[in-house]
């Protein structure tokens, strides 16, 4: 209150006093120079929302002006409008008409529960136990989102083969594979994660022992393909 007094008249000698008030406003060109009156001390109201509305136009004038400016130039790229848009589309192994010819692809189930139907049969050799193998793979949720690439980090992904390094399910669908093919895994929820997985940004939560799948490409197998 202590600062608002100094701009308000105190006691009733106020009533027929005349309030001026100047302040200068920008425009496109040069200040502009403006003097407020009021015949009463509750024209400071008005005062002040007349200023507001100055500085509000003026505001919305300059900032299409730049926006004109800017686009006129080309410093306007498409991804600043960008939040509105559905995500990247992001990489797979088996695109939308590897999708219709999987419907015509024979299911195969495993004593364990595994199931699978191979996109390409691979013409390489077949990784025995305790062989290092790499392979790119796709894993989503049942829903078809994913959760985990290696196409993303751009690389492969090498590890023993049937020394528990990886889920029970890969596992077990990476060993009946030939280098050079490719293969869907259906992988329930006693093969999966029995701890899940968190969600994170652009990544689905996957929920303990939730049964998961993985599109998998063997590419080689470091010892048996050089020979």
């Amino acid at each position: 209150m202590a600062s608002s007094s100094l701009l308000l008249p105190s006691g009733p000698s106020f009533v027929k006093k005349r309030w001026c008030n100047s302040h200068i406003m920008p425009t496109n060109r040069m200040p502009n120079f403006k003097v407020h009156c009021s015949a009463s001390e509750p024209g400071h109201k008005a005062l002040r929302k007349g200023m507001y509305e100055d500085l509000a136009s003026s505001s919305r004038r300059s900032a299409i002006g730049l926006m004109l400016f800017m686009s006129t130039f080309g410093l306007v790229s498409a991804d600043s409008h960008g939040a509105g848009l559905p995500p990247e589309e992001k990489p797979r192994l088996c695109n939308d008409e590897c999708e219709k010819e999987l419907e015509n692809i024979p299911m195969v189930t495993t004593e364990s529960g595994l199931q699978y139907k191979d996109i390409k049969i691979g013409e390489g050799p077949t990784p025995p136990i305790g062989f290092q193998v790499a392979a790119n793979y796709v894993a989503m949720v049942p829903s078809g989102q994913i959760f985990d690439s290696s196409l993303e980090k751009g690389q492969p992904y090498i590890f023993r083969v049937g020394a528990g390094q990886v889920i029970k399910g890969l596992d077990e669908g990476i060993l009946g594979m030939k280098v050079g093919g490719k293969r869907r895994l259906y992988i329930p929820g006693p093969l999966a994660f029995p701890k899940g997985l968190n969600s994170a940004p652009g990544r689905p939560r996957v929920a303990p022992s939730s049964p998961v799948i993985f599109d998998v490409a063997l590419e080689y197998v470091p010892g048996l393909d050089d020979e």
